[in-house]
């Protein structure tokens, strides 16, 4: 190590330890109001937990409990330093532990669910590898509906997993089942819906559904082949397997159709015939953004709708196992929201046809989900397997707004944050108001401005653990970081902003101690946004953790606050303290 490296190091230690011990001038106020003679007792942190952390059932004995946990610190009380170490632990998180909290006996429509896209692939939608890994990892991290694109193997003989017509390599689906049984409850008991993408010739359909059954024994739910009257609940589900997909097709009449099509337009003379040649013995048209997205590609109109053709050359055994029916009936947009009093089922869209959808046919998409569901997934331009604002969807009553959980970014955040929700089971109850019909027929419209119900006051104290988890040059080469942090709301349009605080110079451990109020007409679909940067005067700013918070479920008080990286993986010891207050 160089001299001058030495010196820098020695300044980071320096000027950390330093600050480490200033607590912010609020907390120590507070400190002495619940303390006496510098300590709090049980009985004096029990008064905290109520009046300052509203904390109402809090009892002595749990106040004694966090006590003995820092007695190696002073041991007839809290002193200050112990106070502060409690206030940053994991001891206080703003979330409650992770037990579930919402009524879990609805039908399935009446909750938003935590949904995969592809989830079988490993990086970009065109050429990444598909594999049984991701999945695993999207069923630890508590993703409850697993998407695979079920493709004849190059032999014809058996199922792969791939994205069709793209250089992704296939994964046998046998693998991807096996995998799901052993992970699907790993992180929660709530159930695991599999939605397929078929391509497949009805003996390879009988092979599906023989791979299935075997596979998944007695946890497959699969009541039979007539449609449900009532999705059932999550509670009558807890740890069963449930499949959804489109009634089967014929895998070879539509590639028959397409051969037609293209001799058509070769002998019509159309050069561009020639250009589609290519690509159609390549398998992938890469240019096409039509062709990338085969859920757009393949949507076929329901039979149930319609005439019986498409049911002829089906495997029988294949349709049984479908629980959840998809597919579109004939007609237009406006058409795909009829709601049938006797039966229930899904509805894919891109979302493009979603934004388009609810500019016209807002309040039809609502009343559509109160007992349907609507699954959305991204548009096939997303090669790069990015993701979109989620909220459209959920503003909307949508349950499965599909994501490519391989991805990271804002959007993704938002995600994560959702679903943080309710212990994090991968379920959570969407509002009454999404569910509930007024007495002119009215419902739900997020583009209409509500009143104000409450406001969130959020200060923003201070932030410490990034000297421990980062490497001391990450930011600056010869200086400490100069952090800020960003603090808003994403939830309907009126509520929806962003507001930053001060730049502090030159600081490990930032305290910045600004306050911020947001007004919120719609809390139940607020979320909170978190993010630090640190300022670059010649480069963009660099990335220093993130989080999204359920405003239904954020507690109020002095709570530790964990950030996570771009990819939504926490920290080690990167957190803020801050304080939630409402009124």
């Amino acid at each position: 190590m160089s001299k001058q490296t030495y010196r820098v190091c020695f300044c980071f230690h320096r000027r950390f330890r330093l600050a480490v011990t200033e607590a912010p001038e609020e907390i120590k106020d507070l400190f002495s109001q619940y303390s006496e003679n510098g300590i709090m007792t049980a009985d004096r942190l029990r008064n905290f937990l109520i009046e300052v952390q509203k904390q109402e059932k809090a009892t002595e004995v749990e106040a004694q409990a966090i006590i003995d946990q820092l007695r190696h610190i002073h041991r007839k009380g809290l002193n200050l330093d112990a106070f502060f170490k409690y206030l940053l632990s994991d001891s206080n998180l703003p979330l409650q532990p992770r037990t579930v909290q919402h009524d879990m006996n609805a039908p399935l429509s009446h909750y938003f669910i935590y949904t995969g896209h592809n989830s079988y692939l490993t990086g970009n939608q065109l050429s990444s590898d598909c594999s049984d890994v991701p999945i695993k990892q999207a069923l630890e991290r508590g993703v409850r509906v697993i998407e695979l694109d079920l493709w004849p193997n190059a032999a014809k003989d058996n199922v792969d997993v791939l994205h069709g017509r793209t250089l992704t390599t296939p994964v046998e689906l046998l693998k991807c089942l096996k995998c799901i049984k052993e992970h699907a409850f790993t992180a929660s008991e709530y159930p695991v819906v599999i939605t397929l993408e078929d391509h497949l010739t009805p003996d390879l359909q009988a092979k599906v559904a023989q791979m299935v059954t075997q596979t998944f024994e007695d946890i497959l739910f699969a009541p039979g082949p007539e449609s449900l009257k009532e999705f059932p609940s999550p509670e009558s589900l807890k740890r069963k397997i449930i499949i959804s997909t489109k009634p089967p097709k014929e895998y070879l009449e539509e590639v028959k159709e397409k051969e037609n099509d293209f001799q058509k337009e070769k002998v019509s003379g159309d050069d561009s015939a020639w250009g589609k040649e290519v690509t159609h013995q390549s398998m992938s048209k890469l240019d096409d953004k039509h062709d990338l997205d085969e859920e757009d590609h393949n949507e076929e109109e329901d039979p149930d709708y319609g005439d019986t053709k498409a049911q002829q050359h089906e495997a029988p055994e294949y349709k049984r196992l479908i629980t959840i029916h998809a597919g579109k009936p004939k007609g237009g947009l406006q058409e795909c929201f009829t709601v049938d009093p006797d039966k229930v089922r899904r509805l894919s869209l891109s979302e493009q046809q979603l934004e388009k959808a609810v500019a016209t046919y807002g309040k039809e998409i609502v009343r559509f989900t109160q007992r349907n569901i609507l699954r959305v997934y991204p548009k096939g331009t997303r090669i790069d397997s990015s993701n979109y604002n989620p909220l459209i969807g959920w503003t909307h009553g949508a349950q499965m707004v599909a994501f490519n959980m391989q991805g990271h970014g804002r959007s993704l955040w938002l995600m994560q944050g959702m679903f943080r929700a309710n212990g994090g089971c991968g379920y959570v109850k969407k509002p009454d108001f999404l569910l509930k019909t007024g007495q002119h027929n009215e419902v739900f419209d997020p583009k209409v401005k509500l009143p104000v119900k409450k406001t969130l006051k959020v200060t923003v104290y201070m932030g410490e653990g990034w000297y421990y988890d980062f490497r001391h040059t990450h930011f600056d080469a010869y200086s400490p970081p100069d952090f800020y942090a960003k603090v808003g709301i994403a939830g309907v349009p009126a509520d929806s902003v962003m507001k930053k605080t001060k730049t502090l110079e030159d600081n490990w451990v930032p305290n910045w101690n600004e306050d911020f109020e947001f007004p919120l007409t719609v809390p139940e679909l607020a979320l909170l946004r978190i993010e630090v940067h640190e300022y670059d005067m010649s480069e963009k700013d660099d990335f220093g953790g993130q989080t999204c918070i359920p405003v239904s479920e954020l507690r109020s008080g002095i709570r530790a606050v964990p950030l996570h990286n771009e990819k939504g993986e926490k920290y080690t010891s990167v957190k803020l303290l801050m304080r939630f207050e409402y009124f």
